[in-house]
């Protein structure tokens, strides 16, 4: 680092990204990506917006605003769109959390919340999650602090009830929680509903994964009305124009073509279940995902072993070294033809290495 870099900054651990290799072509099975690209409407309708980029975006997404909110059933005062979901997460951090509203999350979560809590000097409790990896729903009830959850959890996939989360939320009701609901479109039932009766409560979601947009950079939380003023009065003085028009336009190009949406999450749950059969098969131990990855580990090889063998053979995947699940690597669920790779891939790795 530089002699100028702050020394509020200086012990910072940022977040570090799955690898994007530009060196070989890969099976990359490594950043939670759709397999499918974006729907026609989408790539038709950025491309026609790309033709006034000498212009501002509207910086309150009107259109898109309206019809992420239909889509959830809510009011258009009632969400924010942001750049990604990851912005979101730190207008909240901002928003919700200080010295007297500490945050907490689980301590084996998704990478960005401790960041987003030490980017912004908030003292912050990590809880364990249980042996079996879920989260101890007990732990986070009238806990007191500014609660963020994943749900499902990543990298375990485990998914909260409904009642689990109305219960840590009811518990809560002096601070807000957070509720990241960013693979809820596979297999879980979103908590949006739940702030009709609850004002301490924001969702967020992404069009990253399901909606096949990770390279287009759009998120959205949903909250009531004060929450969301609270988070625009964040916005507005950060980034007011934070979604561009490209995005905005490929946004509703995704909406306007739900069925391709649903027609993707079912072939992803599909597509699961079947790498999730053939892996139990080959002697894996994997969670009981609910989001577009699995999480497995194997008795006879080290985590790191495995990625790096799947590496070798041209596949990626994500491993952590994170002690309590270094057993352990998270795997993108593909197409079929790339989990019949993985598996054929797999498969060969644990004869060899027999």
């Amino acid at each position: 680092m530089s002699r100028f870099f702050s020394k509020k900054f200086a012990s910072l651990v940022p977040y570090t990204p799955g690898e994007q290799p530009k060196e070989r072509k890969y099976i990359k099975l490594n950043t939670n990506e759709s397999p499918f690209a974006p729907s026609e409407q989408a790539i038709a309708a950025a491309a026609d917006a790309a033709a006034r980029l000498q212009l501002y975006p509207d910086p309150e997404a009107r259109e898109l605003t309206a019809a992420v909110a239909a889509q959830c059933g809510v009011d258009p005062a009632e969400v924010l769109l942001t750049n990604g979901s990851d912005e979101i997460l730190n207008f909240a951090f901002m928003a919700f959390c200080d010295e007297a509203h500490p945050a907490v999350f689980p301590d084996i979560t998704y990478g960005f919340y401790p960041v987003f809590a030490r980017l912004n000097g908030v003292p912050y409790t990590e809880i364990p999650l249980r042996d079996d990896l879920s989260v101890d729903v007990d732990a986070f009830c009238g806990v007191g602090k500014t609660v963020f959850l994943a749900n499902p959890n990543a990298p375990s996939g485990l998914l909260l009830s409904l009642a689990d989360i109305e219960r840590i939320v009811a518990s809560n009701p002096d601070n807000v929680v957070v509720i990241d609901e960013a693979y809820i479109d596979f297999g879980g039932e979103s908590c949006i509903p739940l702030i009709r009766k609850y004002d301490n409560l924001l969702v967020t979601q992404t069009f990253s994964k399901s909606r096949s947009m990770a390279g287009a950079r759009l998120g959205f939380g949903v909250g009531c009305r004060a929450l969301m003023q609270d988070l625009n009065t964040i916005k507005y003085s950060t980034n007011p124009y934070n979604v561009n028009a490209m995005t905005m336009a490929a946004g509703l190009g995704m909406l306007a073509d739900e069925a391709r949406t649903r027609q993707n999450c079912a072939a992803v749950i599909e597509n699961r279940a079947y790498v999730t059969r053939e892996l139990r098969a080959l002697g894996f131990t994997l969670t009981d995902s609910a989001a577009n990855f699995v999480f497995a580990k194997h008795p006879e090889m080290s985590g790191e072993e495995i990625y790096g063998a799947l590496r070798a053979r041209g596949i990626l995947v994500r491993h952590f070294k994170t002690p309590r699940i270094a057993d352990y690597n998270r795997i993108t669920v593909g197409t079929r033809w790339e989990m019949e790779q993985l598996v054929a891939a797999l498969t060969a790795i644990l004869a060899e290495r027999n």
